[in-house]
């Protein structure tokens, strides 16, 4: 869903080794046993939509983690105040049990014993083939001064698209020359709104002139029916640009537009609906490309979309 609050921003992880069934993927922010005296202990836990910590690293001889019928695992007695280099990772694996190639993204949670998150990192792992799984490693970003002891580390949040509808990382270009991308969004007083942010990266204009088209899908990219899709605001609130009448919109290579999503969270009478997965369209015959902005539709039953306009430098 928009959260109030963002998320910090997204680490990806680069997939190293191919092997036959089994994947390694990139080590996050220094890896596990950058310490050769530093043990690392394997754990067991259930995987969350594929996604499972597989072991614990722990900074001090002293602490050794441990577990509760099928809850994250955790590690006791650790030190305060702990930096991005203390030695706490998490070592993971990802499988990938469906039957068509997905790129995952996933949030690690850094937690104390209470549950109060200490760190979040963000991993996406691309292009786990089915049948395979690729194994990596994380952890956390700096701690703030004086921040509770880290005592947990879990599995908050799985989404998974297919790999040729993922957004593609910071600094690659698609063979389209366009880049689709969802930013973290904004929330005020139950208004929702998430940014569609269009970016030609290839070597020749492109142009826009309309709306993006969206298709709004459930856990499984099913469709999701229920929700009307208006080209404007559709009376949802009035917001700067959405209301405005289309035009065309010709962004030379570097350049880049912006549309939007609107929508209300409010929760009546029927059954809530959330929509954690949006197939956009940057028009009729581009490309698809999947975004997770996890819609919290509540029971309005209505989005609004703005036209591309394009973003001044």
């Amino acid at each position: 869903m928009c959260r109030p609050l963002p998320l910090l921003p997204a680490l990806a992880a680069v997939l190293l080794l191919t092997a036959c069934g089994s994947e390694h993927a990139g080590t996050q922010n220094g890896g596990v046993g950058a310490s050769g005296s530093t043990p690392r202990t394997q754990v067991t836990e259930p995987a969350v939509d594929g996604v499972r910590i597989t072991s614990v690293t722990i900074p001090s001889a002293s602490a050794s983690p441990s577990t509760s019928g099928g809850g994250p695992v955790k590690v006791e007695r650790l030190p305060t105040g702990l930096a991005a280099d203390s030695g706490i990772s998490a070592a993971y694996e990802v499988t990938n049990s469906g039957t068509e190639e997905l790129t995952y993204t996933v949030l690690f949670d850094f937690t104390t014993s209470a549950g109060e998150v200490m760190s979040n990192e963000r991993v996406t792992v691309r292009s786990v083939g089915a049948g395979r799984t690729v194994r990596g490693t994380v952890r956390p970003g700096m701690l703030a001064p004086g921040a509770s002891p880290v005592t947990m580390v879990k599995v908050g949040e799985v989404t998974k698209v297919p790999a040729d509808e993922a957004p593609t990382e910071a600094g690659v270009c698609p063979p389209s020359g366009i880049r689709v991308s969802a930013d973290d969004g904004d929330a005020a007083m139950g208004l929702r709104v998430v940014g569609l942010v269009l970016e030609n990266c290839g070597d020749r204009d492109y142009t826009v002139d309309g709306y993006p088209q969206v298709s709004l899908l459930d856990e499984d990219h099913e469709p999701i029916g229920g929700v009307k899709i208006f080209k404007g605001s559709g009376g949802i609130s009035t917001v700067t640009g959405f209301d405005d009448p289309p035009r065309p919109v010709t962004l030379k290579p570097g350049e880049r537009a912006s549309a939007g999503l609107m929508w209300r969270n409010t929760t009546g009478s029927g059954t809530a609906v959330d929509v954690p997965y949006v197939r956009v369209r940057a028009k009729s015959d581009a490309a698809p490309v999947m975004v997770t902005p996890h819609l919290d539709l509540g029971t309005t039953g209505k989005l609004g979309v703005s036209p591309w306009r394009s973003t001044p430098e």
